[in-house]
């Protein structure tokens, strides 16, 4: 047990006297505190982030007599008589600030935000003492801090041409779709006043610290609670599963919700929440969890999915027979028979293991009870699902529970699920005191969801002309101990595994299991990723047997607007692959002569390779309901309130959603007041995953603009061909050259405070698939396709992507610069997701072992958008969010066997996996 004295124990505080921002500052504080919790806790200088609390991310660098440190890493001590310079001070060191400011926005090198105000004090250091770097020397100064949404490229750009990169005007009224227009909110993410999760610290806020299973499986006892809490000054109250009032189980898919918030009696996996100590923040920090009275029984734990699987294996689930949680399925046609007929079938198996999310913002947020309801600030990608879960859990009504995202710092599908929310919540609702919590990121790591591993087997038949004639794709998807996501993923792969081509002949069956390991779930893409790394490596292999160009191969069995899919849907419109990879022919004739060339003149260990890999997506839920909905108000002064509640995560919705709605109701973006995504008073626009912002939300936002524009005019008495003209408390309307003023002051208010107030929802036309998983599974897909250069050191294996050309079918670029750096966003996830991202529970809960590409392993990315409208799509746009990610490692892949001559079977294909295959090949004698 931990003892009162032992709490008390603390360094001593000393004065401490040093200069922030140009300003004197004087704390009293242990010499030994993080300067990184002195700027942040008792400065509130909140610009400054922490991702890690060990140097790794770089989220925290702040500028020291000019130079650049991480603050979670310097001693408070060690800054007596120095000068502190955080992101909110970068403005007093003259104009160079504002000109990398403008140069960020410009650029779009900000997206989520998290990790902008590292970037920019590494830059400006930087800089300061060298106002014309290289590429070389920006990668090596911004070294240091991690990037998880953008894929850097911007970022070094906008450095590199800072003071010579203005951010564009805000465009005209009917000029907003297709404008490189600055994010809406970018302004607060360069100069450091952004909100994310862990920026507000309500006054007197208790912490929450959770006890978590050590181990894979274990059964656990508690000893005395009640005793545990007296004896620790400080600890107010411990929760456990017995203190939970309503239903003790949740999930993002309510029919198969089977997560409790704290284990019962049994954990299911390392990292599982089994108990939480509610108390004074300082005291939760010194308090010793090893003191807990808990004991642990372990027990044998199922870790792999033949575990799972074995005929004797228990259940992790009473419930759920053969620990399995769903099955997917998608047939058509004569499988068997087509590759009887077949002239040259091929077939391969392959692997994929855990991949972290690594946002570089871990979660966090408060809750505070009002009235007879609770209020929760967190960040979030799903505030009306984190509102039905919470109102489960406590027993009360959805409306009596309010849920205000703040600014996301990265989710990637990981924030679709509760964290800190079921936790903060009950101790507020049981105390009445606000609470909060911030995760650390091993706790981060260790207990939220994570991308599917992968077990894949697949054939593939096609004739001699190299038509495919038919795919059978099989697949286990390790789901980890609870359901989260894993229907989603069992159920949108087989939709997928046989990529946008035409396969008359098709079967692709899949299994969600389950095992004692951390729950897996969505991760962009939704499996579609890993089934692309099998799907496209296979086809390079049946092109090669055909004998037949790759690229070639994919342009003869593109889809096109009337060929069915796997589903049997006929899409009519906007299929845009066969565009897309026509856009890369001539790049790959380029691309493919100078590594021939290079290849054949190389003395030393170094290959090159050149891959390509198409892809598809459906934007969207699969054959199931998917609705938002948009209010859009006109106020007394002129302005227009856009109330949306799509959570933006760094996508951009804010400002994509915006531009839409202003050129269909025909006003200028400047004119529109965003109201953020709050349960309480924006409509529900659903989650913010599967690339359906931009089409769903997007479309009802077009929607409502237009239903505004036409109550506008009917109010002027004129014609729907009307221009409007938006003036300060006044509507101008234009007919023909005659010109009809409202009065907006002089016109009553609704029942919302707008003199109009109109509200569209769209939920996208789909229908369900039949037993063989036959119908329309989306409405609307993005296609792509990804090649990738690369060169390899046989020696090392090791391997260094020199390039990645991307063309995406996006329907309509709403905004080429946002798009764009989804696109290098997306190459940079899908390049670690090749070379070095895996994740074993239990080890490397860091952003240390954890290895995430740095702006050192990102190449330059050409992307090429496409426009292939979809009539139903908002000015014919689709999703980008999901594509971006899925052909990149499949053509890196192709290219590491054009190269050297080996498949990789699992991925990443790290330096020993690359140099083992390699050997493996010389040992055989043959290629391949």
């Amino acid at each position: 047990m931990a003892t009162t004295q032992k709490l008390s124990a603390e360094p001593t505080s000393e004065r401490i006297s040093f200069s922030v921002n140009g300003r004197a500052a004087e704390i009293a504080a242990p010499g030994t505190r993080r300067l990184s919790r002195v700027l942040r806790d008792d400065l509130g200088l909140t610009g400054t982030k922490v991702g890690c609390d060990a140097g790794d991310c770089g989220a925290c660098t702040v500028l020291l007599d000019g130079q650049p440190v991480c603050a979670c890493l310097t001693a408070v001590g060690q800054v007596a008589g120095c000068a502190i310079t955080t992101v909110e001070g970068l403005a007093s060191r003259g104009p160079l600030h504002d000109q990398l400011q403008q140069s960020f926005l410009g650029h779009g090198a900000s997206q989520c935000g998290a990790c902008t105000p590292g970037m920019l004090v590494a830059a400006t250091a930087l800089l300061e003492r060298n106002s014309s770097p290289d590429e070389g020397e920006v990668m090596d100064a911004l070294g240091g801090v991690l990037c998880r949404c953008t894929g850097y490229r911007k970022i070094i750009s906008a450095v590199m041409e800072a003071g010579t990169r203005v951010a564009p005007a805000l465009p005209a009224a009917g000029s907003a779709v297709g404008a490189r227009l600055v994010r809406l909110d970018g302004r607060q993410k360069v100069d450091g006043t952004e909100i994310f999760g862990a920026d507000q610290t309500p006054a007197a806020a208790l912490g929450v610290r959770v006890i978590r299973s050590p181990h894979d499986r274990a059964r656990f006892h508690f000893g005395d609670l009640d005793q545990f809490a007296a004896s620790h000054p400080g600890v107010m109250l411990v929760l456990t599963a017995r203190d939970v009032p309503g239903v003790d189980c949740y999930g993002v898919i309510p029919k198969y919700a089977d997560q409790p918030v704290f284990a019962h009696r049994e954990a299911r996996y390392r990292g599982e929440a089994v108990a939480a100590v509610v108390g004074e923040p300082d005291v939760l920090e010194a308090l010793d969890l090893a003191d807990f009275p808990i004991r642990w029984e372990e027990l044998p734990p199922l870790k792999t999915i033949n575990e799972a699987l074995a005929p004797d294996a228990p259940r992790i689930h009473a419930h759920r027979e053969e620990n399995v949680l769903v099955r997917g399925r998608v047939v058509c046609g004569d499988v068997e028979n087509a590759f009887a007929r077949a002239d040259l079938v091929v077939e391969g198996e392959y692997e994929t293991g855990f991949v972290e999310h690594a946002y570089i913002e871990p979660e966090a947020g408060f809750a505070r009870s009002v009235g007879d309801g609770i209020e929760i600030q967190a960040c979030t990608q799903s505030p009306y699902m984190d509102r039905a879960d919470i109102a489960k859990i406590l027993g009360i009504a959805p409306e009596k529970v309010r849920i205000i995202p703040t600014a996301v710092g990265g989710g990637f599908g990981s924030k679709l699920d509760l964290s800190v929310q079921p936790f903060v919540a009950l101790a507020a609702w049981k105390l009445g005191q606000q609470v909060r919590m911030v995760y650390s990121r091993s706790e981060s790591i260790a207990s939220t969801t994570k991308r599917h591993p992968a077990r894949m087997r697949l054939r593939a038949g096609a004739t001699r002309e190299g038509k495919l004639t038919a795919l059978d794709f099989s697949a286990d998807f390790n789901t980890g101990a609870y359901s989260s996501w894993g229907p989603t993923v069992a159920g949108r792969v087989p939709v997928h595994a046989s990529g946008p081509y035409r396969v008359p002949n098709y079967r692709a069956l899949t299994r969600a299991v389950h095992t004692n390991l951390v729950p897996a779930g969505a991760f962009r893409g939704f499996g579609v990723p890993q089934a692309a790394i099998a799907q496209e490596q296979l086809y390079d292999d049946l092109a090669d047997k055909v004998g037949m160009d790759r690229l070639e191969f994919r342009i003869l069995n593109a889809l096109d607007n009337h060929t069915p899919t796997v589903t049997g849907q006929v899409l009519g419109e906007g299929v845009g692959i066969r565009a897309c990879l026509e856009a890369l022919r001539t790049r790959w004739k380029v691309a493919r002569a100078q590594t021939s060339e290079f290849n054949e003149n190389s003395a030393g260990p170094l290959r090159r390779g050149v891959g390509v890999a198409g892809m598809w997506y459906g934007c969207g839920n699969t054959s199931l309901p998917n609705p938002s909905t948009v209010r859009i108000g006109l106020k007394r002064d002129g302005r227009i309130a856009l109330h949306q509640g799509a959570v933006d995560i760094g996508q951009g919705s804010n400002t994509i959603v915006t531009q839409i709605c202003a050129d269909a109701l025909g006003a200028p973006v400047a004119q529109f007041d965003l109201v953020s995504p709050d349960t309480a008073i924006t409509p529900d626009c659903g989650k913010t995953s599967a690339s359906r912002q931009t089409f769903v939300t997007g479309k009802a936002a077009h929607m409502a603009g237009t239903k505004l524009r036409g109550e506008i005019q009917k109010l002027a008495g004129a014609c729907n061909c009307t221009t409007l003209e938006f003036g300060d408390g006044c509507v101008k309307v234009v007919d023909n050259g005659k010109k009809t003023t409202l009065s907006l002051a002089k016109l009553p208010l609704d029942a919302r405070g707008y003199v109009i107030t109109c509200e569209s929802t769209f939920d996208p036309p789909i229908t369900p698939l039949d037993e063989n998983g036959q119908g329309t599974p989306y409405a609307v897909f993005g296609f792509g396709a990804h090649m990738a250069e690369i060169e390899v050191d046989i020696e090392l294996g090791t391997v260094r992507v020199l390039k990645v050309t991307a063309a995406h079918d996006v329907g309509r670029a709403i905004n080429p610069t946002l798009i764009e750096g989804q696109i290098e966003g997306g190459v940079a996830q899908g390049l670690g997701m090749a070379l070095m991202e895996e994740f074993f529970p239990g080890k490397g809960e860091n952003l240390h072992d954890y290895l995430i590409p740095s702006a050192g392993d990102v190449p330059p990315v050409e992307s090429i958008l496409i426009e292939e409208p979809c009539s139903i799509g908002p000015f014919g746009a689709k999703g980008i969010g999901e594509q971006a990610v899925i052909p990149t490692a499949p053509a890196i892949l192709n290219a590491i066997h054009d190269a050297t001559g080996v498949r990789i079977h699992r991925v990443p294909a790290t330096p020993d996996r690359v140099r083992a295959a390699i050997l493996a090949k010389a040992s055989r004698g043959v290629r391949g």
